[in-house]
């Protein structure tokens, strides 16, 4: 008998046949439940479509995994466990998908089930898209795998948009902070909606607290010992029961401004609908309050050093802040301190970086992450196809709307002409036009969101890619503001370690740009000349692009 092997288990090649396994997914019990049926109408094409895949590579499906209503930014999905298992204990050829966004819709995800199904000897096979295991088709699957996790999120983007939308007109989001309760009522029409009320059981201590602290002789500890004997306690949901309130979660309160009327969300204040229940001058005074007896407890200067954040200890994996002393000679000189160690958090011995240190690792990062002129090239060609591939797959849809966009006009040209003739009356012309005019209106929200999401997010990947070309040379001439955001923008987090070896962790999109994914087209940082503040206003820009998404 032949044998081969693979995944570390025997092949028996003379009766070896091409197996495959399925997986579909949706995202939202909604979509699982469309149209009545358990699994909607999404899941039955998907698994029709890979049906016809596996019969194009004459493979027999095995298995089917399916997750109804499961995020595709998780690993905590019940078939996708099921299939890990399986695919260690069964011959399987191939594992089958609609489209990559399906498996996973986050980079660090997609390498995990990748590395699973590497690890199990299978093929991964996207029905849509042309992936592959040679250089270009693993970049091409890196390139979708970021395009997916850009999408969703920037579905959240979107949800945070309707919120600042309801903050800017008043409304309150999410859950009435304590001292209010959210309630439903009915309009007069008897249509159901949100507001929120004042707590008559839990307002008058509010009150109070703010009242006492105002005075400047109670400390918050005091207050809040006080408020728990009264009956202080947080207000219950059915997932988490009352309970009385953290010294944190009292010092939120105490900086709340909702409880004179205004929202604060993302850095803004907004004014709210909602009654206030503490005079302003009361808040404004317990605020100076605060900020007194907090800046008395400061053992440290701030300092906005460019490696501020980002900088973390490789033994503990805590923060490095940065702190200042002076020698014998009375020369201050600053250095990098494991937060870990000075709080005594942790048991780690690790010793101070030297500022001057610590900057020449952060170059050397750069360094190692850039790209040449080349590899932009190469890189950006991949992208266009990559992009042009999904616009492909979804054109369609696309004609589908236009059509409708077209039918619609159409039909509303027919009922003016109808009217005109008598043979339908104005109040039933003004109702079939505001049903048609809500339809164009969706139909052009979604042809533009459309577009705005493939030329969006094609420049997106593409301003990345041309940073890295030039990013060592411009971040050693740029200033420490230039330096400042680039970092931010770069990287999550950059390790040091005992050897003083730098480790870092890129920022998206770089992450999925990263040097094992582009080392096939090969080069290094270039030393091209782009003015400092160019650079500056690039990094701002794509980090502007990153917060928005």
């Amino acid at each position: 008998m032949t044998t081969a092997y693979t995944a570390g288990r025997p092949l028996d090649l003379e009766n070896f046949h091409l197996t495959a396994i399925t997986y579909q997914r949706v995202s939202t019990e909604e979509q699982a439940a469309k149209g009545g049926q358990r699994e909607g109408f999404s899941i039955p094409a998907q698994r029709q479509a890979n049906q016809r895949k596996a019969d194009e590579l004459g493979a027999a499906v095995v298995e089917e995994f399916v997750d109804p209503g499961y995020s595709g930014r998780t690993l905590k999905r019940p078939d996708l466990q099921r299939m890990f298992k399986y695919i260690k204990t069964h011959q399987v050829t191939y594992c089958i998908v609609h489209k990559l966004d399906r498996l996973a819709r986050d980079r660090l995800v997609d390498l995990e089930i990748q590395r699973a199904l590497i690890e199990a000897g299978v093929t991964l096979v996207s029905v849509t898209e042309s992936i592959d295991e040679t250089p270009s088709g693993t970049l091409v699957h890196g390139v979708m795998s970021a395009i997916a996790e850009f999408y969703s999120k920037n579905l959240a983007a979107e949800v945070t948009k309707g919120l600042t939308q309801k903050i800017a007109t008043g409304g309150t989001p999410g859950r009435a902070p304590l001292g209010y309760l959210n309630v439903r009522k009915h309009s007069e029409e008897g249509r159901e909606y949100r507001t929120v009320e004042v707590d008559p059981e839990r307002a008058p201590l509010i009150q109070w607290a703010f009242a006492v602290y105002a005075a400047g002789d109670t400390s918050v500890e005091k207050i809040l010992t006080d408020l728990t004997a009264r009956g202080l306690t947080t207000v219950a949901t059915p997932q988490r029961p009352s309970k009385p309130v953290s010294k944190s979660g009292f010092f939120k309160l105490l900086r709340n401004p909702y409880y004179i009327g205004r929202i604060r969300y993302n850095g803004a204040v907004y004014d709210g609908n909602h009654p206030p229940i503490v005079d302003t001058e009361v808040w404004e005074r317990v605020q100076r309050l605060l900020d007194s007896r907090a800046h008395a407890d400061v053992r440290f200067r701030k300092h906005e050093h460019p490696l501020k954040g980002i900088l973390y200890c490789a033994t503990c994996k805590s923060r490095l802040h940065l702190d200042f002393a002076r020698n014998k000679q009375g020369i201050r000189y600053a250095y990098y301190v494991c937060s870990g160690r000075t709080s005594k958090r942790t048991t780690c011995t690790r010793k101070a970086v030297p500022v001057g240190i610590a900057e020449d690792l952060v170059q050397t990062s750069y360094q190692r992450i850039g790209i040449s002129e080349a590899t932009y090239t190469e890189l950006a060609k991949q992208v266009d196809a990559a992009f042009d591939e999904r616009m492909a797959t979804r054109s369609q849809e696309l004609a589908e709307l236009t059509a409708n966009r077209k039918r619609l006009e159409a039909e509303s040209e027919k009922l003016l002409a109808a009217h005109f003739a008598d043979a339908i009356d104005l109040d039933t012309l003004k109702r079939h036009q505001d049903r048609i005019r809500t339809g164009l209106a969706e139909i052009d929200r979604k042809l533009e969101n459309d577009h705005e999401q493939y030329t969006g997010q094609r420049k997106y990947l593409t301003s990345a890619m041309k940073l890295l070309t030039y990013c060592a040379t411009m971040y050693r001439q740029s200033d420490d503001e230039a330096k400042r955001l680039a970092n931010q923008a770069f990287f999550d987090k950059i390790y040091i370690g005992e050897d003083e070896q730098p480790t870092v962790e890129l920022a998206e999109p770089f992450n999925a740009l990263s040097p094992d994914t582009l080392s096939h087209v090969g080069g290094s940082s270039t030393s091209t000349t782009v003015e400092p503040r160019r650079f500056e206003l690039l990094t701002s820009a794509l980090q502007r692009q990153r917060s928005t998404n």
